[in-house]
């Protein structure tokens, strides 16, 4: 009886720290994405990420964060004007995605992620894909608000569309910051279901908050 119990509490004590190790890790790798500006730096930690899922295989979270750490940099090369790399650049970023869905059904943070990979392929060409990427970018971020309806995320990607859209084809800079503000009193109280489950976003909130005329 002495036997087994030593032996029920050496399998415990390895795995809560297999589960320490992985939190760790993931924790360090979370906070380099969401701070990075660097492309290749991005890259690097995607495929951190992607390492790290193929270990685990049934945690959904670093195959999301493989997908995210794509987006951000399919972000950075949006803004160098890097339009036409986009394409493979969403690709990477679906693969990953894909894996993640296939772990965890119904899941708003990935629908959000999945808006914004649309919205990565809809910049190559914005006048011949909105109609496509645009649309299917909007369906799935109307899924995830079914889901999450008080999620800062969606608010955010919402106020950023309304924000950048040109009046004539409804978008509005006041009602744009307006939905910023919204989000940004949303992340007050919006409280992420594990340490590592996704809670990025506040900041590009107040940055178009505090730059406003």
């Amino acid at each position: 009886m002495k036997k087994l119990l030593l032996t029920v509490m050496l399998m415990t004590a390895v795995t809560a720290f297999g589960q320490t190790g992985f939190e760790k890790t993931m924790g360090e790798k979370i906070a380099k994405v969401e701070q990075s500006q660097n492309a290749d730096d991005l890259t690097a930690l995607s495929n951190d990420f992607t390492r790290i899922a193929d270990k685990e295989k049934t945690e959904w979270l670093p195959y999301y964060y493989a997908a995210f750490a794509s987006v951000q940099k399919g972000r950075i090369m949006m803004r160098e004007g890097k339009l036409a790399e986009l394409d493979n650049v969403a690709d990477e970023a679906q693969r990953s995605l894909d894996k993640a869905a296939d772990l965890s059904k119904d899941n708003a943070e990935i629908l959000i992620l999945q808006k914004m990979i649309h919205g990565l392929r809809m910049m190559v060409n914005p006048q011949a894909r909105f109609m496509s990427e645009g649309m299917l970018g909007a369906d799935a971020l109307s899924k995830a608000q079914k889901l999450e309806p008080e999620n800062p995320r969606i608010t955010l990607l919402q106020a950023e569309d309304t924000y950048y859209t040109p009046e004539q084809f409804g978008g509005s800079k006041t009602k744009g910051l307006e939905l910023f503000q919204k989000a940004l009193d949303q992340y007050k109280t919006y409280k992420p279901k594990s340490e590592l489950n996704p809670n990025w976003g506040k900041g590009e909130a107040e940055y178009f908050l505090a730059s406003k005329p």
